[in-house]
């Protein structure tokens, strides 16, 4: 590991750290109330309002804001919504890390109240139900070769996204697994290898609490491989663009 790679992860692991522990005086009324204000400015962008099939990431139950109303109005409103989904990859490579995430579709609100928690508590497709669903990265999912639905990969319009911190110009810093910046550049390249000239990257916007939010004039520690989004909510303040 380079020296710059080093100093990357120590600085992304100290803010990390000091973000993590202003959440933890954060008190779940402020969550709720900023959850709800960020849900409705979220269900009122265009660019949610014109996609069919979206990807939304399933809250943890503290320290971020709630998508469980933005996932039961999506599924109310018609709309295709995928969410994350994490397996493992026999072997792994230095290309391939041992867990790499994709997005999976949800059948029903029922379907969608019926997720048990992972071990960090949130709500997570079962591995057994993996086949009978729509994915976004198909090929990581060789068991869907024989199922009905084999080969059919979903082009998703807009993601929302989580994060420990962000920044005025509209970095994130995630969990320090990066399965978002891995999967977003997979999606990318499976574009590309597309056929179709339509096909083109969602709309990527991030939700956060106010106190997720950096100070003007201090960024986020990124590199090449750090994906910025298109948009940024913020509790009950305005929607931040690029």
């Amino acid at each position: 590991m380079s020296d710059d790679m080093a100093s990357l992860r120590t600085a992304k692991k100290e803010l990390r750290r000091h973000i993590r522990q202003t959440l933890s005086h954060v008190s779940e009324h402020s969550v709720q109330t900023q959850s709800q204000a960020a849900s409705e400015t979220l269900l009122s962008l265009p660019e949610y309002r014109s996609a069919k099939r979206i990807s939304v990431y399933l809250s943890m139950p503290k320290g971020e804001l709630s998508t469980r109303s933005i996932v039961a109005e999506a599924l109310r409103n018609g709309k295709e919504v995928y969410v994350p989904y994490i397996h493992k990859v026999t072997p792994p490579t230095n290309q391939c890390p041992a867990s790499v995430m994709d997005m999976v579709a949800l059948r029903s609100h029922e379907d969608f109240v019926g997720l048990q928690p992972d071990a960090w508590g949130i709500p997570t497709p079962s591995e057994d139900s993996i086949v009978h669903r729509k994915c976004c990265l198909i090929q990581q999912h060789p068991e869907h070769t024989n199922a009905g639905i084999s080969g059919e990969k979903s082009n998703l319009e807009l993601v929302i996204m989580p994060g420990i911190a962000f920044d005025h110009k509209l970095d994130r810093l995630g969990h320090g697994r990066g399965y978002y910046d891995r999967f977003l550049s997979q999606y990318q390249r499976s574009l590309k290898n597309a056929s179709s000239p339509e096909n083109q990257m969602p709309f990527l916007v991030g939700l956060a609490l106010e106190e997720q939010i950096l100070p003007v004039g201090q960024e986020v520690p990124t590199n090449a491989s750090d994906w910025r989004l298109d948009a940024l909510i913020v509790g009950a303040k305005p929607v931040r663009r690029r």
